[in-house]
């Protein structure tokens, strides 16, 4: 581990350590919903989007949702820790959503939230470490 790389870790707690040696600035979550329901309806959306933020505790700065017409929604929080996006296709059943987060906060603890408030059939869920060893060169 490299000086520069211990004392940012220090001074901001910003990067994260899996135990290995492997070091990186934070957690994306990706997540598929297929089957999902209540896709078309705001107050649902942005409430799943606020307390999924609460869940992996960030902290949120804005939110932001736009309706399309004829229907589906696209929400994004942006987050001081990074952000949550949720594209929605109701006429699909699908939602397409990203949680990414650095510091302590872990976005795999949105995933019941946007479960329960979806009632997806299927879900997908892909996780990608972000800015692995960024730091230590």
């Amino acid at each position: 581990m490299s000086v520069v790389a211990e004392s940012v870790e220090r001074q901001t707690g910003e990067y994260k350590d899996d135990g290995y040696g492997l070091r990186y600035a934070g957690v994306h979550v990706i997540i598929d919903l297929w089957g999902a329901r209540r896709l078309n309806d705001e107050q649902v959306v942005t409430r799943a989007m606020r307390e999924a933020v609460e869940a992996c505790g960030a902290t949120l700065l804005e939110l932001k949702i736009h309706r399309f017409a004829p229907q589906g929604l696209t929400g994004v929080a942006i987050l001081s820790e990074s952000h949550l996006s949720i594209h929605c296709w109701p006429e699909n059943g699908y939602a397409a959503i990203d949680v990414f987060t650095c510091g302590d906060s872990d976005p795999r603890q949105a995933i019941p939230i946007l479960r329960a408030a979806f009632d997806p059939e299927h879900v997908q869920v892909t996780e990608h470490k972000r800015g692995i060893n960024v730091m230590a060169a």
